[in-house]
């Protein structure tokens, strides 16, 4: 098991994420945001319909495509690029600093403090109904798995197939995927915990949640 303090300790020293913005395709560049510093603000709505704060324009052949903040944050740096110029798909425009949330804290924690159970498959996957019931009525933290258990049923391409659990025995402290979601190949679908250190993990959550200072 990984030191979750030191993560802890890590994440407080560099408590922000980068966010690299980038030419979806070619064309002539002009910015709107223009000042390293300036807040942008994330989509927003039931839908996310609302977007986020207009950073730049990218024009070509005479069609203008928005670029928006995908997050909340600040501007953090631009990529040497002046307004007007042109750019090349894929190219770096400028970079956002996303301050961490106390649930992205806790997120980034599990991740790597828990055993991941990922999709071998791409497709919807479904827990076994007796798993389900459970965990609908009682949550998953109340379900044990050992390694080669039937855990999941996949669905794909009209067919069904068992997935057996392949890892650590455990409590299952995280679910990962929606049900009738698509679920790409590699992509986690639990995180399972050994039982003797779920109180360990419980008391760092519980400090994140009270002591981890949010920032606007």
């Amino acid at each position: 098991m990984i030191d979750i303090r030191e993560l802890l300790r890590e994440l407080r020293e560099e408590p922000y994420e980068k966010i690299v913005i980038r030419a979806p395709h070619s064309g002539r560049v002009e910015f709107v945001v223009t000042e390293p510093g300036a807040k942008v603000v994330a989509p927003s709505g039931t839908w996310k319909e609302k977007p986020g704060t207009l950073l730049a324009r990218l024009e070509r052949e005479q069609n203008t495509k928005p670029l928006y903040a995908p997050q909340k944050g600040e501007i953090m740096s631009f990529a040497g690029i002046r307004s007007g110029q042109f750019v090349q798909a894929g190219q770096e425009l400028l970079t956002i600093r996303h301050f961490l949330t106390k649930e992205e804290v806790i997120s980034r924690i599990l991740l790597r403090a828990l055993s991941l159970f990922c999709a071998p498959e791409k497709g919807k996957y479904y827990f076994f109904p007796e798993v389900d019931i459970k965990i609908k009525t009682k949550g998953s933290q109340t379900v044990h798995v050992e390694d080669g258990m039937e855990l999941f049923i996949l669905s794909r391409m009209k067919r069904e197939t068992t997935v057996r659990y392949n890892g650590p025995a455990g409590i299952i402290y995280a679910v990962y995927f929606e049900t009738n979601d698509s679920v790409d190949r590699d992509k986690p679908l639990i995180g399972v915990c050994p039982e003797d250190q779920v109180e360990s993990i419980q008391d760092v959550v519980r400090r994140v949640q009270s002591d981890w200072e949010e920032r606007d």
